[in-house]
């Protein structure tokens, strides 16, 4: 697999539908290599990749102690309570902040304020983790009392499904959650990013103004 060659159609892609939504500001690639070796991850380092996420605890450890000290580190999975102490310290943003006990927990073991998203399960179905549309700005408030948290923007998953129209219509949903949680103006919660796109519909993401779009098997493929 050329990595190379899948990141330069990437950003191609990504340049074209910018343009294409009037977006001036391209998202960061964060480059998920949960499914691939430390080379393959090194391979995306070599061409430029300064952005790497995990969502497992063993496999991002690995690949932090194996990548060069100045990439960017997302944990972009679910966390559980037990596991926030060996990795939140870590890590440079946290993807996946849905509930008051995961934020206790992080709030604790914190040892600087930790950069989040909080997942919004935009779509409703029933497999997604994350908090409801109409749940998310008393969510954030609720996090006020939390002084090592900050809540930078919001993050969801788009379902599976050849809708393109459908999906855009979900991050559309999304930007428009964030918009109104940016203007409420909380020193805690500037919510000015977005987290949303991966493998199948990062373009789309990226024509509604993602800032992170997270890309694994069309950039570094499957291995394990």
């Amino acid at each position: 697999m050329d990595v190379q060659y899948n990141l330069e159609k990437i950003n191609e892609q990504i340049e074209a539908h910018c343009k294409k939504g009037n977006i001036t500001t391209k998202p960061d690639v964060i480059a998920v290599t949960k499914y691939v070796t430390i080379d393959r991850a090194n391979d995306a380092y070599n061409v430029g990749i300064r952005h790497f996420g995990e969502n497992r605890l063993e496999g991002f450890q690995q690949k932090k102690a194996a990548l060069p000290d100045d990439v960017v580190m997302h944990f972009i999975g679910s966390l559980q309570t037990r596991k926030v102490k060996d990795v939140i310290n870590e890590i440079d943003y946290f993807h996946a902040l849905d509930r008051l006990k995961l934020a206790k927990e992080i709030n604790k073991r914190a040892e600087h304020k930790i950069k989040c998203f909080v997942q919004v399960n935009v779509s409703g179905e029933s497999s997604k983790q994350g908090v409801s549309l109409s749940e998310v700005e008393t969510f954030i408030k609720e996090l006020k009392q939390y002084e090592n948290i900050e809540i930078i923007g919001l993050m969801t998953m788009a379902p599976l499904t050849d809708d393109e129209s459908y999906i855009k219509r979900l991050f559309q949903l999304l930007k428009l959650k964030r918009d109104e949680i940016k203007a409420l103006n909380l020193n805690y919660a500037p919510c000015t990013e977005l987290s949303m796109g991966m493998s199948n519909d990062f373009h789309l993401a990226a024509e509604e103004g993602a800032s992170f779009v997270r890309i694994g098997t069309k950039l570094v493929g499957k291995e394990e």
